[in-house]
C-alpha cells in the first residue's frame, strides 16, 4: 500500500494508547492499530481528525507514494 504514516510516534508523543487515540477520534483501537500496521487507509475525515488530535497537519502523519510498476 502507498500510503505510510507515522501515527503511531505522533501518538508516543501525545502519551496516549491505540484505545485512548481511538476514543479521541471516535474509533475502535483495531482501526487505529491497522492504520499504524498500513493495513488501512483512513477516511479523509478521520485523517483530518487524528492531525487535529495530534495538533498536526494530515502531511505530517500520513505520506503518500506512487509504486512503481
Amino acid at each position: 500500500m502507498p500510503l505510510y504514516n507515522r501515527l503511531k510516534e505522533h501518538r508516543a508523543k501525545l502519551g496516549v494508547n491505540q484505545a485512548e487515540m481511538g476514543q479521541l477520534v471516535g474509533v475502535s483501537r483495531q482501526t487505529i492499530s491497522l492504520i499504524e500496521r498500513g493495513d488501512y487507509s483512513p477516511s479523509v475525515t478521520l485523517a483530518l481528525k487524528l492531525a487535529a488530535v495530534c495538533g498536526v497537519t494530515v502531511e505530517d502523519i500520513f505520506q503518500y507514494e506512487e509504486q512503481e510498476k
